[in-house]
């Protein structure tokens, strides 16, 4: 064999096994140092807990304290919606069903003027969420303001439409993983889930 051909073949060689190795490493979790890289949501920055209290569709007392030590799923619905906020508790609903088991999954009005206990409890009948599977928060605006504020949301307008994201908040009550509702995947938010269960 020529020495130029054993030479193309050892070089096609070591570049081969050089790809193989850098593929390896960047398809770890985590590769890159950073401890959520294997999350499918976005990581938030850290932000301490942002805890408040509203009622629900039944008029019962809702806090988000109550809830530490378990992961939330937090997002942020108005009842009259026909697009995003259906589409958004359907994905929730089939993250739950793929947990097989159910974890608190709190919705925020961002209607105040709209959203009434009874158009809640549709709502949430509709999507399958009845029976506190979710619990659809509501409030004044003078309420929900400092929430929305706390969380970065844009309330529903006349002229726009308000911040689609679904929240994961850990066990310590801290936002960790934020999903725009675009990229939002029943699969992807119950790994995610299943990932903030999963830590100590």
């Amino acid at each position: 064999m020529p020495a130029r051909v054993r030479i193309a073949l050892f070089v096609t060689a070591v570049l081969a096994l050089g790809a193989a190795a850098l593929v390896t490493v960047l398809a770890r979790p985590g590769a890159d140092g950073e401890e959520g890289a294997a999350f499918a949501g976005a990581q938030r920055p850290a932000i301490p807990p942002q805890d408040f209290r509203l009622r629900d569709q039944d008029g019962r007392a809702v806090s988000l304290r109550h809830y530490r030590g378990r992961v939330v799923v937090l997002t942020f619905l108005y009842t009259t919606c026909r697009d995003t906020c259906p589409l958004t508790a359907t994905q929730i609903r089939g993250a739950l069903d793929d947990l097989g088991r159910d974890v608190p999954a709190l919705a925020v009005s961002v209607d105040p003027a709209k959203d009434t206990p009874e158009r809640a409890r549709r709502f949430l009948f509709k999507r399958g969420l009845a029976h506190d599977r979710m619990r659809f928060l509501l409030g004044s605006r003078a309420q929900l303001q400092p929430i929305w504020k706390a969380y970065g949301i844009r309330p529903q307008g006349e002229a726009f439409d308000h911040s689609a994201y679904v929240l994961l908040i850990d066990r310590r009550g801290r936002q960790r993983i934020g999903f725009p509702v675009q990229q939002l995947t029943p699969e992807g938010l119950a790994h995610d889930i299943r990932r903030l269960q999963a830590e100590t």
